[in-house]
């Protein structure tokens, strides 16, 4: 038999997937986030920036998923416009107040760690500045698609908008080679591998895979609420 993915935009079938997911998932998110919260607290101080490099296990992650979060949202998008699954505009629409909130995270924390490191809460760099823009986008995409009445309609709307606003996701990332700024410049995912010391990147790996796995499991609760709730808008309407 020919496996598709798109089989699971069938609404019945992504909840017999996601029910059965959920558990496993959750149990990810509590072993990673335990073992990498006990593995990062007991690190020692940074020669540099001291204990204050242990808000790096919750910043880092944060920013990976607000940016994972958002080409999710992306994507789901261009499949709801072409394709026009049934669920791709349900994920990308309860994909955007999760990425919402973990973008919200990465700046609260990134301020945090600024302070001791720059002397300032905020810089108006290129990272800084277009990471502030990738929330507002966000929270612009969620307005949006409340203000819109119609579904189908807020759906077709908010789905070109977060299309266009994912131009933002390479300016983000590349903002640190493209201009100068305060932030430090890549320091994992580079050619000549890591410039962070193991015992500081073990929990930090470790803290990633559970934001993901929290991303996914937030996700897949909002959009598995999002049917129930248009199933029972339709069994009201239907009366």
């Amino acid at each position: 038999m020919k496996f598709s993915i798109f089989e699971f935009a069938n609404p019945k079938k992504f909840m017999d997937l996601s029910g059965a997911l959920l558990p496993w998932f959750i149990a990810v998110v509590v072993i990673c986030a335990g073992v990498g919260l006990f593995l990062g607290f007991s690190t020692p101080p940074d020669y540099q920036q001291g204990y204050t490099v242990r808000i790096m296990f919750i910043h880092v992650p944060a920013a990976w998923v607000a940016m994972m979060a958002y080409g999710s949202m992306a994507v789901a998008s261009i499949f709801g416009l072409v394709n026009r699954h049934p669920l791709a505009d349900i994920a990308a629409k309860t994909a955007a107040p999760i990425g919402a909130a973990f973008t919200a995270l990465g700046l609260v924390t990134g301020s945090l760690w600024g302070k001791p490191m720059w002397g300032a809460w905020w810089v108006w760099d290129g990272r800084l500045t277009s990471f502030l823009l990738l929330l507002l986008i966000y929270l612009a995409y969620i307005a949006l698609n409340d203000a819109i009445e119609n579904e189908q309609r807020a759906a077709r709307v908010s789905a070109i908008f977060a299309i266009v606003g994912a131009v933002n996701l390479p300016i983000i990332e590349f903002s640190v080679q493209w201009w100068t700024t305060l932030h430090q410049g890549e320091s994992i995912l580079r050619k000549d591998g890591p410039s962070i010391s193991p015992v500081f990147l073990w929990p930090l790996f470790l803290m990633a895979i559970a934001y993901t796995f929290l991303f996914f499991v937030l996700w897949m609760v909002r959009i598995r609420t999002e049917i129930l709730n248009r199933r029972m808008r339709s069994m009201v309407e239907a009366q």
